[in-house]
């Protein structure tokens, strides 16, 4: 199925005007394109930061709508739109309020990503989506399958695999590290698809929990768990904020935990780290990823701020982690 494009370019300050008025017409969603500045609201519910190349505002605006391309001549209705705009001149700014054309096959948004999506290595772990047959040569690895769904986390970006890792070393252990604990209580703070709590427990882990913000993620969790056999495992996971829900934080457990991993912004590490802090059992490790490189020294101050001795940084692309230790 083929599809119209219509492009209006317009100013930010009109933005809620014309959507309002393209759903009056029967226009049942819009792509709007400006500069503006995600909120720190906005950022919160992203689970990764965002890179700093951001050009600055320039005011413009461009909102997009679409029209099945079946025979019909749309001139009429997009006469209809330019005499709305117009009459729009009257009460907001809506700057040129030109409309461009282009067509577009119909994309199945849902599924096509998944091209790009395929089997890889972390060390000897193998990350291998769900629709992907699996090769004898690799039959013997440690395997964790993976659909996220609408979630986060297919283990591909470079904050999930510096999590990985760093679970592979305080869970499992390596040439130069002897793990205090060998089969930790693991607590995952931004689930996502479940990747890590998947990897914590299939390296040893005795018990995940996990807490994610978005209730998709916990369907995601779920049928990624039962993928890698693993429903029966001891896992829980819940709904909510650890830092402003007390009777989660009650739940989830004080002082529970040998392990806490966190692959989610900065900006929520850093008023997250007392909360770690105060989770974790003595001793207890706080693994962390989801920090944009020019943001290190915010999250490793906010650590010792909450107690924390840092152990290690480590860097991958423009991604940081930093593992921390509760004295």
């Amino acid at each position: 199925m083929r599809w119209n494009k219509y492009t209006i370019e317009t100013t930010t300050v009109a933005e809620d005007f014309i959507s309002a008025m393209l759903s009056e017409l029967g226009i049942e969603g819009v792509e709007i394109e400006d500069k503006i500045p995600l909120s720190k609201a906005d950022q919160a519910e992203m689970f990764i930061d965002f890179l700093p190349e951001l050009l600055p505002d320039d005011g413009v605006s461009h909102i997009s709508f679409y029209l099945e391309e079946n025979g019909t001549d749309n001139t009429e209705f997009i006469n209809q739109v330019k005499a709305a705009l117009e009459e729009l001149r009257g009460v907001v700014d809506v700057g040129s309020g030109t409309i461009t054309s282009d067509r577009t096959e119909d994309i199945d948004w849902v599924n096509n990503w998944k091209e790009f999506f395929h089997s890889f290595s972390i060390d000897d772990l193998l990350i291998k989506p769900t629709w992907e047959e699996l090769k004898d040569e690799e039959k013997d690895r440690l395997l964790i399958e993976i659909d996220p769904g609408v979630s986060f986390g297919t283990g591909k970006h470079e904050t999930t695999q510096l999590c990985i890792r760093q679970l592979m070393k305080y869970i499992r252990g390596n040439q130069d590290y002897t793990p205090i604990c060998r089969n930790p209580r693991v607590l995952d703070i931004g689930c996502g698809s479940g990747i890590l709590s998947i990897a914590a427990l299939k390296l040893g882990a005795k018990e995940v929990v996990g807490t994610d913000l978005d209730p998709d993620c916990m369907t995601s969790t779920r049928e990624n768990m039962q993928v890698n056999h693993l429903e029966q495992a001891p896992a829980t996971f819940f709904v909510g904020n650890l830092i402003d829900d007390k009777e989660l934080f009650k739940r989830v457990g004080e002082e529970a935990y040998d392990i806490v991993v966190a692959n989610i912004l900065a900006d929520v590490i850093i008023p997250m780290a007392p909360a770690a802090y105060a989770l974790l059992k003595k001793g207890g490790v706080f693994i962390t990823s989801g920090i944009i490189d020019f943001k290190e020294n915010e999250v490793r101050e906010a650590m010792k701020a909450a107690g924390f001795s840092i152990a290690e940084v480590n860097v991958q692309g423009e991604w940081v982690n930093i593992t921390a230790i509760k004295g």
